[in-house]
Formats: C-alpha cells, structure tokens, sequence
C-alpha cells in the first residue's frame, strides 16, 4: 500500500470515528470537513448533521413543504434545505 492510500484510510477512520461520537465541537466540525475535502472523501448523509455556516450541530425548527425539508439552525439562524423523495 502506497503512503498515499494509507494517510487516505487514517483519514477515513478520523472521519468515522468524529461522527460516531455523540457531541463535537463547532471548530472539530469544521477541520473534519476540509479534511474529507483534502481527500476527496464524501461525506453524504453526514453532512446534513451540522450547519453548512456555523459547523454547530444542525438543531432548529424543521419543516416539510412542497418537496423539501428545511432545517433553520438555532445557532445562527441560517436555513438548510434538503429534497425530500
């Protein structure tokens, strides 16, 4: 295994094992995002757990209308908007 894919999988782990853990920080959030970005990891369903503006963990009033699930976060009030099928 080459250097590269071995940093890549510690990579992977870190990421896994940051959002098995039941609370985090804003900031921890925010390093584990551009660590997948460094790597091109997808974070997929991951990534509606925190804020897309304030990395706080995604709480708030939610709302289901025409399609899509919105979340406003109650951090900073930003709103984040998903499709729902």
């Amino acid at each position: 295994m080459r250097a590269k894919e071995k940093v890549r999988r510690e990579a992977e782990k870190r990421i896994e094992e940051f959002f098995s853990r039941s609370d985090w920080e804003p900031r921890e959030a925010k390093k584990i995002k551009r660590l997948a970005m460094r790597f091109n990891i997808k974070l997929g369903e991951r990534r509606k757990l925190f804020c897309k503006k304030c990395f706080a963990r995604l709480r708030g009033k939610v709302r289901v209308r025409k399609g899509f699930k919105s979340v406003v976060c109650e951090n900073c009030g930003s709103v984040a908007r998903w499709r729902v099928k």
